[in-house]
């Protein structure tokens, strides 16, 4: 059974901390592994920076946390990033390496991030 997690976090990356703590906490819960814990810490605060580089008035975050996996949703905000943009070139180069699951829905501006045990270390 999974357990949702909502939050709304000011759009300005000081508050990335906050975040970083909450999934590492969440990852816990759902047992991932010292390893994994560290990654979705990583993820966290990625994905954060992302969206506030979009513009929202606030960033809503969803962590979805099952039995050994851990998913994260942003809400990205009105602005669109250039192609070559820094913030969004060095995030996904990260989240693909260290997701199992990265992925943006252009129709509703949300990127989704999961993470899971690694079968290596189950």
């Amino acid at each position: 059974m999974s357990q949702n997690v909502s939050i709304a976090v000011p759009a300005d990356p000081e508050y990335a901390r906050p975040v970083r703590m909450l999934a590492a906490n969440l990852a816990v819960l759902a047992g991932l592994s010292v390893e994994d814990v560290e990654d979705a810490r990583m993820v966290a605060e990625e994905g954060f920076v992302w969206c506030c580089a979009t513009e929202p008035d606030a960033v809503a975050i969803e962590f979805e946390v099952g039995e050994g996996n851990m998913a994260i949703s942003y809400a990205f905000g009105p602005s669109e990033l250039a192609e070559d943009d820094q913030t969004s070139t060095y995030a996904e180069l990260i989240l693909s390496a260290v997701c199992d699951e990265c992925s943006y829905d252009e129709a509703t501006r949300t990127l989704r991030l999961t993470k899971s045990v690694d079968v290596a270390d189950a």
